[in-house]
């Protein structure tokens, strides 16, 4: 990392994680609706399709279609009919929500350090709320949102909009996020300095990181 101004970070996977998993949050709310399915089985199907899921609308209708498929064979109403909204709702408080360990630590060294911090996340309008809650916001010079600003990870044109926002060149931004593909090669495709992180993988890849604590 050479001539860091700003730090650029993502949510979902990097700042924040469902806990204890996407399986537990979605048993608990099924549950009450009569569909009840183990919470293992719930996140295997969860992460099925959203590997299947191609272009993906941060909206509450991609939400809708995403955890219908989900559910897919598990009920005969799909929980676009029945539990869903609920279960949206849900996912826009702390409840279902763990801040990693690493995180505040690192915010608090690097701010501390002088270096100003951003967020960049493919999320909808409940995160602003959601990190205001989690009392993250406030740790943050700016937070743009894909379905805010038009563009998800790894389109070019959200990270030139965090670099405006900070009135910086990309060249002195670095970004750090838990996906090859959006976070890694989108940041570097917009000129952005670039961490991967990899809390999961027993040997360093190049440009990756374990832990958040690397960056000091």
């Amino acid at each position: 990392m050479e001539n860091v101004a700003a730090i650029t970070f993502d949510v979902g996977g990097t700042l924040i994680e469902p806990w204890p998993s996407v399986g537990h949050a979605y048993a608990e709310v099924a549950a009450r609706h009569g569909v009840h399915a183990a919470p293992e089985e719930i996140t295997h199907r969860f992460v099925e399709a959203w590997r299947q899921r191609g272009e993906f609308e941060y909206t509450k209708a991609g939400w809708a279609i995403l955890v219908d498929a989900t559910f897919a064979g598990l009920t005969t109403i799909l929980p676009s009919q029945s539990f869903f909204d609920e279960l949206y709702y849900d996912f826009g408080t702390p409840k279902p929500w763990r801040i990693f360990d690493d995180v505040l630590p690192t915010i608090t060294a690097l701010r501390e350090q002088g270096t100003r911090l951003a967020v960049i996340s493919n999320w909808d309008d409940r995160l602003c709320p959601l990190l205001e809650t989690l009392e993250l916001a406030r740790e943050f010079e700016v937070i743009l949102v894909s379905a805010e600003v038009g563009h998800t990870k790894p389109a070019p044109e959200i990270f030139q909009a965090a670099a405006e926002a900070l009135r910086l060149p990309s060249s002195e931004i670095l970004h750090v996020g838990d996906s090859e593909n959006e976070d890694h090669h989108g940041a570097q495709a917009a000129g952005f300095q670039s961490r991967w992180l990899c809390r999961d993988s027993a040997e360093p890849i190049g440009h990756s990181i374990p832990s958040l604590m690397d960056l000091l």
